[in-house]
């Protein structure tokens, strides 16, 4: 079974009630930081427990030494999901409504813990589903305690000491998820040093999806990341974002085109800044 997967609307209704089943509701936005939970309040897919991006997918801030989302303290994380009803061989769906950015940071945790079988983004998010003429529950899921067992594989990151060793290295192929605009320095809405990391390629991750939302088909997919790899190993491939959210699309985006699983630097930029040691690049 492929570790990336998408499902279509179509596809989740008819699943939905299945005890196999969970549904994971990651909406959210930087700017409003309940916008999520409120979202959900409001109306959600049917069975959908909700994973908050800063409660539950990411831990706490450090200020001058972690970035804006680290990674969340993995025996924490497993105990939510088992309150979630996560067993090892549930099916799981993740959804938002936005680009998918956070429902893949909890894509990418669960293949951190081990989870890599059974698990699919719903392809266009809430957006999709509103225009399939699916419609939303305000009704709380049944509470179930599974009994996930996941272990986190350290072999899928990489830290900021680390990575700075690596940049001289004419194997890494190091891309930024981040939009052109704050890559190149000319503007950076949320951090406070404006830039990228020395020997990066800019690879924004909106560029993963169609006009209609919807990822790309994979050989475009391919096509889109063997131009950034340029005959380079995909082994050693590492993505970063501002905070480790948004580059967990790119890395989604590659497990779609067949590449295999690369390394997440989780601090991304908010982290590398910390440390006025580390170098920062502008411009292309």
């Amino acid at each position: 079974m492929p570790l990336a997967q998408l499902i279509t609307p179509q596809q989740l209704a008819e699943r939905l009630g299945s005890p196999k089943l969970v549904i994971l509701d990651c909406r959210f936005a930087l700017e409003d930081v309940d916008y999520g939970q409120r979202s959900y309040a409001e109306g959600h897919i049917a069975g959908a427990h909700f994973a908050d991006l800063e409660r539950d997918l990411s831990g706490p801030v450090s200020k001058g030494k972690t970035g804006r989302h680290p990674l969340p303290d993995p025996q924490r994380l497993v105990e939510r999901l088992r309150e979630w009803g996560l067993d090892n061989d549930s099916e799981v769906v993740l959804y938002d409504d936005g680009p998918g950015a956070f429902a893949a940071r909890a894509w990418w945790l669960l293949a951190w813990l081990g989870k890599r079988t059974g698990v699919a983004i719903l392809d266009g998010g809430l957006k999709a589903w509103h225009t399939a003429g699916q419609p939303l529950s305000l009704d709380a899921p049944a509470r179930y305690e599974g009994t996930f067992n996941g272990e986190p594989d350290t072999k899928l990151l990489i830290d900021a000491e680390h990575l700075a060793t690596e940049l001289a290295s004419p194997k890494l192929t190091l891309i930024d998820a981040r939009a052109l605009p704050r890559f190149r320095g000319d503007v950076e809405p949320i951090d406070p040093v404006a830039g990228h990391i020395p020997g990066a390629q800019c690879a924004a991750f909106t560029d993963n999806l169609g006009e209609d939302g919807r990822f790309l088909a994979p050989e475009q997919l391919r096509q889109r990341f063997a131009e950034k790899l340029a005959g380079r190993s995909p082994e050693h491939l590492v993505a970063y974002c501002g905070s480790g959210v948004t580059a967990c699309h790119n890395l989604f985006a590659l497990a779609l085109a067949g590449y295999p699983l690369g390394r997440l630097y989780a601090g991304s930029w908010s982290e590398w800044i910390n440390d006025p040691a580390h170098q920062v690049a502008t411009g292309d």
